[in-house]
């Protein structure tokens, strides 16, 4: 028999208190700075056991406008903006030659909370790229260097091979170049926090970068109605 999707969405419940904690988000005692803001929560949900918490969507949008989303790896977070690596080639490298800007999002469901970060975005130059990623894992070098990301495949044998090749080349030389591997970042226009509450009044707090007046090159705070 198959499920039934409709049932298994009723039977599922949000934030369920034996594995959620809801902590409060004073909007008033926030740091000044998104960046302030995202590491104190970042540290929160690694403490609290949340599964990958340095995984987001990436949203990007394509040369007629349609956006397409994914999960990838934060690679860092720094006043230059949150970086995440990719083949230039690739469907959002491509993507992000044509429209360099981007939108992020972070859910750490043990917290009931979300990070919501849109900007342009900015490759970094080719050896930071490889920098970042020759201090990754083996595997992680392995899989930049299989390369043809986005690219069609004519069978799972091929891609095996391909890996085989590639694994056995990042064990002999972990400081092998992968080319078209690029480092982005994203520098934040605009950071959105947001904390769940049991009663439904959620506490959306957004930092918008200041554009003029004396606050100007920093940020401005807002809440915004759940």
């Amino acid at each position: 028999m198959e499920p039934d999707l409709h049932e298994l969405l009723k039977s599922l419940r949000v934030w369920d208190p034996s594995v959620t904690t809801l902590p409060p988000l004073t909007p008033d005692t926030a740091p000044a700075t998104p960046l302030a803001l995202f590491t104190e929560w970042f540290a929160q949900a690694v403490a609290a056991g949340q599964p990958e918490p340095h995984t987001m969507s990436l949203a990007t949008t394509d040369e007629r406008g349609r956006p397409d989303v994914r999960t990838v790896m934060l690679h860092g977070a720094d006043a230059r903006g949150w970086s995440f690596a990719t083949h230039a080639t690739s469907r959002k490298g491509v993507q992000l030659a044509a429209a360099p800007y981007a939108a992020l999002g972070f859910y750490w469901s043990v917290l009931g909370r979300q990070v919501r970060i849109r900007g342009p975005v900015t490759p970094a130059d080719p050896a930071e790229s490889q920098a970042d990623l020759h201090a990754r894992s083996t595997g992680a070098l392995a899989a930049a260097l299989t390369g043809r990301q986005s690219e069609p495949l004519e069978s799972l044998e091929e891609l095996t091979r391909a890996s085989d090749t590639a694994w056995t080349r990042a064990r002999a030389d972990p400081s092998a170049p992968a080319p078209t591997w690029t480092l982005y970042r994203v520098r934040p226009e605009d950071v959105e926090f947001f904390q769940g509450d049991a009663t439904r009044r959620h506490v959306r707090l957004r930092y918008e970068g200041a554009t003029s007046g004396p606050e100007r090159g920093g940020w401005e705070r807002h809440l915004l109605w759940p």
